[in-house]
C-alpha cells in the first residue's frame, strides 16, 4: 500500500485509532504484570505491534501486541532465565524462526481451519468479555486486564469471580460510571450523526472523557464513593528524556549458546505463530469487505515485530482478536488506523501519562463489554444452528471449551471436534457400485485417502467372477497409495478369475506410482 493509499480512508481510520489505543494501553499493561515483565515491556510491546507490525503486515484490520495466550509462557521462562536480558535475546531469536515459518509458507496451515470454529473463537471471546470485565465495572481487579483464563491465579474462576464481586466488592463509583458509559456506548452506536465533524468523534472517547470528569466531581463532591488508584489506569511516568529512555532494554547476547533460550524462542515462535493466523483468520471473516489477509506475510511481519520488540525490552507480540475486533466495530477501513493506534500510545506514555492514569478502568470496562456483546450476539447461534448439526456442534464446542479453559486450549479441542465431523463427512459414501449382467463400474466421486480403504475394498469385493469391471477415477483428481495398492491388487488376481480390467480416467502427476491396468477412455452403459 502507498502512502497517498494508506490515508485514503482516514476519516474512518483515525476514530478508529483512538479508540483501539484506549482499549490496547490497559491489555497491554495487565498481559506484562501476568506475565512478571515490566509494565513498561507491555506499552513497547503494544507500540511495536501497531507501527512495526502495522507497516509490515497486509492485513488490513488486525492490530498486534503483547497477548494473554502467552503469558504463562512468558512468566515461566522470565522466572527460568537468569535475566530479564536474556529473555530478550529469546524473543528475538523467536521472531527469526517465525521469518523463517514464513519463507517455508508455515501460514498456509491457518486455512486449514474450520469456520465453525473461527466462529466459535469469536463468539467465546465476546462471552469472556462481558465476564472478565463485569468485575472491572463494578470495582474489582483481582484479575488481570487481557486475562482468557476460567482458573484464576487468585484461585478463584470466572464465575465464581462475578459472584464474590457482587457479593462483596461492588463500589458505587465505577458501578454508575461502567452503567452510565455502557448505556451511552449503545445509544451512540445508532443516534451518532450520519455526517459533519460528530461522525468523526469515537464514542469511547466520549466517555473516558467523562469517567475522568465524573470521578473528579466524585473527589470532590462524594469521595466516599470516588474510584480509588487502584481501579486507574497504571502507566509508568518518567521524570525526564533519560528516565524514559532508561525503560528501554537491550538483550543479552552472550546468552545465544543457551538451550534454554533456543528452547523458549522456539517455543515462543510456535505458540505467537498459531495465536497470529487464528486471529487474521477470524478478522477476515468479520471484515465487512471479507477481504483475505497472506498469511505468510504476515508471519513475516510478526517475526520482524518480535524481532524489534526483543531490541526495545518488551514482550512477545501476536495478532490479538480483542484489539482487532475494537478496530473493526470502531469503523476501520485500512490498515492506517493499526499504524496510528500505535503513534498515540507512544504520544500518549512519553506526553501525558498522567492523564492516562486518571482513567478508571470501569470505563474501559464498558468500552470492552460492548465489543464482547457484537462478538456474540444472539442472532450469531441461531444462524449456526440453522446451518445443522455438522456446522453448529464444532461451533458451539468451540465456545464451551474456551470459557472452561483458555484460549488455545479451547481452539485445540474446537479444532479436534471440527476435524471429526470433516472425517466423518468423507466417511460418507465415495465408492459407488454398478452391476449388469454384462459389466460391473466401481466409480470414485472425489478424492481417494487412505480413509476410504474399506469402501473401496467392499465394492472390489464384490465384483463378481467372469465379469468385466470398469474402475472409474475420472471424477479424481488424486489416489493416495493405499488405495492405489488396492487397486493393483485387485487387477494383478483379476485373470485367476476371468475378470477383464479397464481403468478410466488420467492419472497423471496423482501418484509416485501407477495403476498396471491400462488407462484409457471407455463407455460403460
Amino acid at each position: 500500500m502507498t502512502a497517498p493509499g494508506l490515508f485514503k480512508s482516514w476519516r474512518s481510520d483515525l476514530p478508529a485509532s483512538i479508540v483501539v489505543a484506549l482499549v490496547a494501553l490497559p491489555l497491554c499493561l495487565g498481559v506484562a504484570l501476568a506475565s512478571g515483565a515490566p509494565l513498561f515491556a507491555g506499552v513497547i510491546s503494544g507500540v511495536v505491534g501497531g507501527i512495526v507490525i502495522g507497516f509490515m503486515s497486509r492485513s488490513p484490520l488486525s492490530v498486534s501486541g503483547p497477548a494473554a495466550g502467552l503469558t504463562a509462557i512468558v512468566l515461566s521462562a522470565i522466572e527460568a532465565m537468569p535475566t530479564y536480558q536474556t529473555f530478550l535475546l529469546a524473543v528475538m531469536l523467536a521472531g527469526m524462526i517465525q521469518i523463517g515459518f514464513s519463507l517455508t509458507r508455515g501460514g498456509v496451515l491457518a486455512e486449514f481451519v474450520p469456520t465453525s470454529v473461527i466462529t466459535g473463537m469469536l463468539a467465546a471471546i465476546g462471552i469472556i468479555l462481558i465476564l472478565k470485565q463485569f468485575p472491572h465495572a463494578i470495582g474489582y481487579d483481582g484479575d488481570y486486564e487481557g486475562s482468557f483464563r476460567f482458573f484464576q491465579e487468585d484461585g478463584r474462576n470466572t464465575l465464581s469471580t462475578i459472584a464474590y464481586t457482587i457479593r462483596e466488592e461492588t463500589l458505587a463509583g465505577p458501578t454508575w460510571i461502567a452503567l452510565i458509559s455502557i448505556v451511552f456506548l449503545f445509544w451512540w452506536e445508532k443516534a451518532k450523526p450520519k455526517k459533519g465533524w460528530l461522525k468523526l468523534l469515537p464514542g469511547p472517547l466520549v466517555v473516558v472523557v467523562f469517567s475522568i470528569v465524573a470521578n473528579m466531581f466524585f473527589q470532590r463532591v462524594m469521595p466516599q464513593i470516588a474510584v480509588q488508584q487502584t481501579h486507574l489506569v497504571n502507566v509508568p511516568v518518567s521524570a525526564s528524556p533519560a528516565e524514559f529512555f532508561g525503560l528501554l532494554q537491550l538483550p543479552d547476547f552472550t546468552a545465544i549458546g543457551s538451550g534454554l533460550v533456543w528452547t523458549t524462542a522456539l517455543t515462543l515462535a510456535i505458540v505467537a505463530s498459531l495465536e497470529s493466523l487464528l486471529s487474521v483468520k477470524a478478522v477476515d471473516e468479520i471484515d465487512p469487505k471479507r477481504r483475505v489477509t497472506d498469511k505468510n506475510r504476515e508471519l513475516l511481519a510478526q517475526g520482524t515485530g518480535n524481532i524489534v520488540s526483543g531490541l526495545l525490552g518488551g514482550i512477545p507480540v501476536t495478532s490479538v482478536i480483542v484489539r482487532s475486533s475494537a478496530n473493526v466495530d470502531s469503523g476501520a477501513d485500512s490498515k492506517l488506523s493499526t499504524i496510528l493506534h500505535g503513534f498515540w500510545l507512544l504520544l500518549s506514555v512519553v506526553t501525558i501519562p498522567f492523564v492516562l492514569n486518571m482513567i478508571p478502568l470501569a470505563a474501559l470496562a464498558a468500552i470492552l463489554i460492548q465489543t464482547g456483546y457484537k462478538l456474540t450476539k444472539p442472532a450469531l447461534y441461531f444462524q449456526r444452528y440453522k446451518q445443522g448439526y455438522r456446522q453448529f456442534v464444532p461451533f458451539f464446542v468451540t465456545v464451551v471449551a474456551i470459557l472452561f479453559t483458555d484460549l488455545l486450549e479451547g481452539i485445540a479441542i474446537g479444532l479436534a471436534v471440527g476435524f471429526v465431523f470433516v472425517i466423518a463427512r468423507n466417511f460418507r459414501q465415495v465408492i459407488s457400485y454398478v452391476e449388469t449382467p454384462e459389466a460391473c463400474m466401481v466409480r470414485a466421486r472425489r478424492d481417494l485417502y487412505f480413509i476410504h480403504k474399506p469402501q473401496l475394498q467392499a465394492a472390489l469385493a464384490r465384483v463378481p467372477d467372469g465379469r468385466d469391471v470398469l474402475i472409474d477415477l475420472s471424477s479424481t483428481t488424486y489416489v493416495d497409495e493405499d488405495n492405489i495398492d488396492i487397486i493393483n491388487s485387485f487387477i494383478k488376481g483379476a485373470p485367476y478369475r476371468d475378470i477383464a480390467v479397464l481403468v478410466k480416467g488420467d492419472l497423471s502427476g496423482r501418484s509416485a506410482r501407477q495403476i498396471s491396468a491400462p488407462i484409457k477412455e471407455v463407455r460403460f452403459a
